[in-house]
C-alpha cells in the first residue's frame, strides 16, 4: 500500500532542502526535518491507529534517524518523498516485527491474583519463647559455629566483615552458619 503524502509540485521544495542538506547546509536540514516530521507523524498514526502517542513518536524518531544515517544515498535527480516513504515503510515493518515478538511473550491479565501466602503458610516458626534457652543453645555450639552465628546473626555483620574479623573464608562462614542454624533448630525442638 503506497501512501501519497505530497504532489510532485510539493515535493520540489523538499527535494531542494534535501539537496542543500546533502551539501552540508544545516539550516536547510533543520527546515527539512521541520517540514517532514509532522507528515511522518500523521502517516504513522494513520497506518498504526492502535499505537499510543509515545510509540508513534518512537517510530517517527526511528525514521528520522534512518534518514540521517542514509542522507548521502539520496539521488538528487529523483523525487524526495518516495525515497523517504521507503525508509518509513521499512521502519514501520521493523516496529511491527518488534511489536509481534514482544506481544508473543506477554500475558494480558485484567486482575492480578494476590500471591501472598495466608497467615504463616510455608513459613517455619522461628520464634522462641524463652531467650535464655536460646542463649544456652548458642553457647553450646562448637566455637566456629558460635562465632559465625554471633557475628552474622546477632551483630548483623556482613559476610565480608565477619570474614575479616574471624579470619575465616566467606565460604567457611556460610557453612558454619548453616550448620549452626540446623543444630539450634534441633536443640530448640527438644526443649
Amino acid at each position: 500500500m503506497q501512501t501519497r503524502m505530497t504532489s510532485p509540485a510539493e515535493d520540489d521544495p523538499l527535494a531542494e532542502l534535501m539537496r542543500a542538506a546533502q551539501a552540508g547546509n544545516s539550516k536547510a536540514y533543520a527546515l527539512l526535518l521541520g517540514e517532514i516530521t509532522p507528515r511522518l507523524r500523521r502517516m504513522v498514526r494513520g497506518q498504526r491507529r492502535f499505537l499510543n502517542a509515545e510509540d508513534v513518536e518512537d517510530i517517527v524518531q526511528e525514521i528520522l534517524i534512518s534518514l540521517h544515517a542514509v542522507l548521502a544515498t539520496y539521488d538528487p535527480g529523483r523525487p524526495f518523498m518516495p525515497w523517504l516513504m521507503t525508509i518509513a515503510r521499512n521502519r514501520l515493518a521493523d516496529a511491527a516485527r518488534r511489536y509481534s515478538r514482544h506481544e508473543a511473550h506477554e500475558v494480558h491479565v485484567e486482575e492480578f491474583p494476590v500471591t501472598f501466602s495466608e497467615g504463616g503458610a510455608n513459613i517455619e516458626s522461628e520464634e522462641y519463647r524463652d531467650p535464655e534457652v536460646l542463649k544456652h543453645a548458642i553457647r553450646s555450639l562448637p566455637p566456629g559455629q558460635r562465632e559465625a552465628i554471633e557475628m552474622l546473626k546477632l551483630r548483623e555483620m556482613s559476610l565480608k566483615e565477619a570474614s575479616v574479623a574471624s579470619g575465616m573464608t566467606v565460604g567457611a562462614l556460610k557453612v558454619s552458619v548453616h550448620r549452626a542454624v540446623a543444630t539450634l533448630r534441633r536443640a530448640l525442638k527438644k526443649e
